[in-house]
């Protein structure tokens, strides 16, 4: 049996405006964004898909720009501004993009929703989409299993005339 004393990680004090709620947690550096949502703040509304960037079930706006959490350490953005799909309605409204899922029936099990809006809400903000074209591309990097891509086109498409 070996007598070597098993380093304990340095924890860094991280602070995050969330959803405008200032936080400060401490995290191992290796904490993801991801992580620090959803185990030290149990904010479960971002999801874990596949973990490696790919499907974009994790995305939360930083700044007001669409980021994969999984693959962003949580250290790298102390003092940003992060919104999750917890954070997008506003005084019991729905965000427009949270109505017009609704509306469009843009989701079956509902998995990926949260990451969709998020980035959808990114898009909107980039105001490069200007047809369905565009919105297609734009919002590749979110998948659905289930195949809501048309309904999830629509509803971004009301949300762009609406705004």
């Amino acid at each position: 049996m070996s007598d070597v004393a098993h380093d304990i990680p340095e924890r860094i004090p991280v602070h995050l405006v969330i959803n405008g709620v200032d936080h400060t947690l401490d995290l191992i550096p290796w904490t993801t964004l991801l992580d620090a949502l959803r185990d030290h703040l149990a904010l479960t509304g971002t999801k874990k898909g596949c973990d490696h960037g790919q499907c974009g079930a994790c995305t939360v706006l930083v700044d007001g720009r669409r980021v994969n959490s999984c693959l962003t350490l949580a250290v790298m953005k102390d003092g940003a501004e992060i919104t999750t799909i917890e954070g997008l309605a506003k005084d019991g409204a729905l965000h427009p993009l949270q109505q017009a899922f609704i509306d469009h029936d843009a989701f079956q099990c509902g998995y990926c929703t949260p990451g969709q809006i998020c980035s959808a809400a990114g898009l909107l903000a980039e105001g490069r989409a200007r047809n369905a074209d565009e919105i297609r591309e734009l919002m590749s990097g979110n998948l659905c299993r289930c195949g809501a891509y048309p309904n999830i086109v629509a509803a971004i498409e009301q949300a762009m005339s609406r705004s």
